[in-house]
């Protein structure tokens, strides 16, 4: 493994994400909104984890800056991050194909909105959260520079501490006694910890 490769598997692993996200963002707008949060909270919120796992990720990648950043690059923490990112976009897909049409960008319920218990949402409640997570995990293994490579853990963990809160409490005002059950009998994130 070479840093050129490491770079090039963050970048697959972005068009991979993006690929992803776009076939099913395409089905979900074709079910009407009928609660939203805040907009103006969640673009902000969106805006700094895109900053955090897009932009900044992508300078490195593109020009090595800011280089007084930069670290030894390690090989074998690059096929970590490699196995790591294979992960996060299984569990991104398998994500998306289980919440079907009930999916979206921010906190939102669709029309016909159901509660989502089977497939990888039997186990966790955010498993969407969990692929993210594990994203952030892979840049910041496979990207050998000390502020792209964490940024995705501090951008992602933004949006995570100040979304998840008003997450459940939607969905416990959406589900009710339903959504206090599932909670009941999953975690949050990673299986049998959080």
């Amino acid at each position: 493994m070479t840093l050129f490769m490491a770079k090039l598997i963050w970048a697959v692993g972005v068009v991979g994400w993006f690929a992803i996200r776009f076939e099913h963002q395409r089905r979900s707008r074709k079910t009407r909104k009928v609660r939203s949060a805040d907009r103006l909270r969640e673009m902000v919120l969106l805006s700094i984890s895109i900053c955090r796992m897009l932009v900044l990720p992508l300078t490195f990648v593109l020009s090595d800056q800011p280089k007084f950043a930069n670290y030894t690059f390690m090989p074998w923490l690059a096929w970590l991050g490699a196995a790591v990112f294979v992960l996060a976009l299984w569990l991104f897909y398998r994500t998306h194909h289980d919440l079907g049409r009930n999916w979206s960008v921010t906190l939102e319920i669709r029309e016909q909105h159901k509660l989502v218990t089977s497939g990888v949402y039997s186990r966790l409640r955010h498993p969407m959260y969990s692929a993210f997570w594990l994203w952030a995990l892979a840049q910041a293994l496979l990207l050998p520079n000390w502020i792209a490579g964490p940024a995705g853990l501090v951008g992602f963990g933004t949006l995570f501490l100040f979304r998840i809160g008003r997450e459940e409490r939607m969905m416990e005002e959406m589900f009710g006694d339903e959504y206090r059950r599932y909670v009941e009998c999953t975690d949050r994130i990673i299986p049998g910890v959080f």
